[in-house]
């Protein structure tokens, strides 16, 4: 299964600008926002957790929240994707892949699950 979504930075930017890290804990627990280092960070984080509830069909809502789905780094800055265990169960995922790009403004996040 595959999901993709595209978000626009100054969204993100203005919403951080107006609450600080309130907006960020609307969709983000504490140990991805200390990896946030920008508001292009934070965009490409919220459409990597978009994605991700698209590839699994349900969108962010009720089947799965912000919250189900954990974002996290390898050693080497490569963003790492899970969902929560009681998503992995229900949606018999084994494998997940994430690809996050920032460009013109833009996040862009590719979700991929096996």
């Amino acid at each position: 299964m595959i999901g993709i979504d595209i978000a626009i930075i100054a969204r993100i930017e203005k919403m951080i600008e107006r609450f600080g890290d309130k907006a960020l804990k609307k969709y983000l627990t504490k140990k991805e926002i200390k990896l946030v280092k920008s508001a292009s960070t934070a965009t490409g984080f919220w459409a990597a957790k978009e994605a991700a509830s698209k590839a699994i069909g349900t969108g962010i809502g009720k089947e799965c929240s912000f919250f189900d789905i954990k974002i996290s780094k390898s050693s080497k800055g490569q963003p790492l994707l899970k969902y929560k265990k009681h998503i992995r169960k229900k949606f018999k995922i084994k494998e997940t892949s994430v690809s996050i790009t920032h460009d013109g403004g833009f996040a862009i996040a590719v979700v991929v699950i096996n």
